[in-house]
């Protein structure tokens, strides 16, 4: 069985869906560190310029530009059932959901064993059966996974930036086995064991990652979280996971947007500062967002790095803000995601998740979904790779890029971009997250430029 519907349409876009493997002949963690040299600028550029020189990420990744765009060609030709001007990805909505008791009682009668989900495996359990994962129906099996780790394709020809599996160090789980999927004794999902297959995670590491480096904290989730079996096979959802942050389906929030109505997606992994809500306020004057556009505050509140502040925390600096707001232009939502920290691969993974709730534009950040060396601090990426790999992959999405500002606050100003402030001589306020981290302990008053007070009392209150 596949893991994606394919239609006919969708078919004759396979003979052109095979790309370039990365070769990879690393055979173990213990391999030499790979550098990305990230941050390099060049002698004679402008520093623009010099910060899109390619990285090596940008070299070594696992991806090939080619012509596939078959499917967006499809997608543009459907509107969707909903009035919204997005169509989800693969060209319908999953749902997977069992609607009667008699058919979700009949299914976990049939079950063989019953697995416990970890944070990671409920976040993407949800997505799969809610249809923010569309168009996958389960986990993915061998040639999907290889596929996407290789060169970001599902064997149907549609693009996933991430592979999603199911990692498992049970010896005794076999194909044709079907599990119970659970979550402190509340039924999710079962699950029909398709295939069991060891994954050569360096290689994985290497394509999705640009490093193998257990500096890389999604290396070191890789090397050190995930079981060393992976699972694939269809799902069947039975509920949906009871979280401290509400959550709502792709179908739910497709249903309160606006139809005929550009709707810009904010994705963040952190609490909510002044500086993001200026952001995602300003990307509706973008030239490429027409009159009349709404913002998708749409934040994940799913596992992340491990120094980060918590979901349900961060979850409630967004809830403040929007109290305070009641601006009728943003909406506010949440996602059950886990965070890979994969910056351009993990960029086309949120571009595709927004399609499928509803979203037009993707507001793409600096270094966007970026992670620095827990040894010696430096980026793994560049700050425009994840910008410049959105924008190369956005036609076939059918998705518009909207690039962050690089604001700053100035003294006589307020927020500018960082250009305008250079050009016109003004007096730029600093302050860095571990001073700002600093502060907050201490209890020290932190300037309004830079966090608002409701939210300063939140994560006070939660420390």
């Amino acid at each position: 069985m596949r893991r994606t519907s394919l239609s006919s349409s969708k078919a004759t876009c396979i003979a052109v869906a095979l790309g370039v493997v990365l070769a990879v002949t690393l055979s173990t963690f213990a391999a030499s560190p790979l550098n990305t040299g990230s941050g390099m600028t060049v002698s004679g550029l402008s520093s623009r310029a010099a910060l899109r020189v390619r990285t090596p990420f940008m070299q070594s990744i696992g991806v090939y530009r080619s012509g596939h765009l078959c499917h967006s060609a499809v997608e543009t030709a459907v509107k969707a059932a909903d009035g919204l001007k997005s169509v989800p990805h693969g060209g319908k909505l999953v749902d997977l959901m069992l609607k009667s008791q008699t058919d979700i009682d009949a299914a976990i009668a049939a079950t063989d064993l019953a697995i416990e989900l970890n944070d990671r495996q409920l976040c993407d359990t949800e997505l799969i059966i809610n249809g923010g994962f569309s168009p996958l129906t389960g986990f993915l099996n061998e040639p999907d996974y290889n596929g996407v780790v290789e060169n970001m394709r599902l064997t149907s020809g549609d693009i996933l930036g991430l592979p999603v599996i199911f990692d498992t160090d049970d010896e005794s789980i076999k194909p044709g086995m079907k599990l119970r999927l659970t979550r402190e004794g509340k039924d999710i999902a079962v699950m029909e064991v398709e295939s069991k297959y060891k994954p050569d995670k360096v290689k994985e590491c290497k394509n999705l990652y640009g490093v193998t480096t257990l500096e890389h904290p999604g290396c070191l989730m890789v090397a050190t979280e995930r079981g060393q079996y992976y699972l694939g096979g269809s799902l069947k959802g039975i509920s949906l996971p009871v979280r401290d942050f509400p959550c709502k389906t792709p179908a739910e929030v497709r249903a309160e947007l606006p139809a005929g109505k550009d709707i810009v997606a904010f994705q963040c992994r952190n609490p909510v500062h002044r500086a993001h809500y200026e952001l995602f306020t300003r990307a509706l004057d973008a030239e490429n967002v027409e009159e009349g556009g709404v913002v998708l505050v749409h934040p994940t509140c799913g596992p992340t790095q491990a120094d980060d502040i918590p979901g349900p925390v961060r979850y409630k600096t967004y809830e403040v803000l929007k109290e305070e707001r009641q601006d009728p232009n943003i909406f506010w939502e949440y996602l059950p995601y886990s965070m890979h920290m994969a910056g351009p691969r993990e960029a086309i993974q949120h571009m595709i998740i927004r399609k499928n709730y509803g979203c037009t534009h993707f507001i793409i950040g600096r270094d966007m979904a970026g992670s620095k060396s827990s040894l010696t601090g430096d980026d793994f990426y560049g700050p425009y790779d994840a910008q410049d790999f959105a924008k190369e992959h956005a036609p076939e999405l059918g998705m518009k890029t909207v690039p962050s500002l690089n604001l700053v606050h100035t003294v006589e100003e307020g927020y500018v971009t960082a250009d305008y402030a250079q050009e016109k001589s003004l007096t730029v306020n600093k302050l860095s997250g571990t001073k700002f981290r600093q502060m907050l302990r201490a209890g020290e008053d932190i300037p309004e430029w830079f966090a608002f007070k409701s939210v300063v009392d939140v994560l006070r209150a939660n420390s």
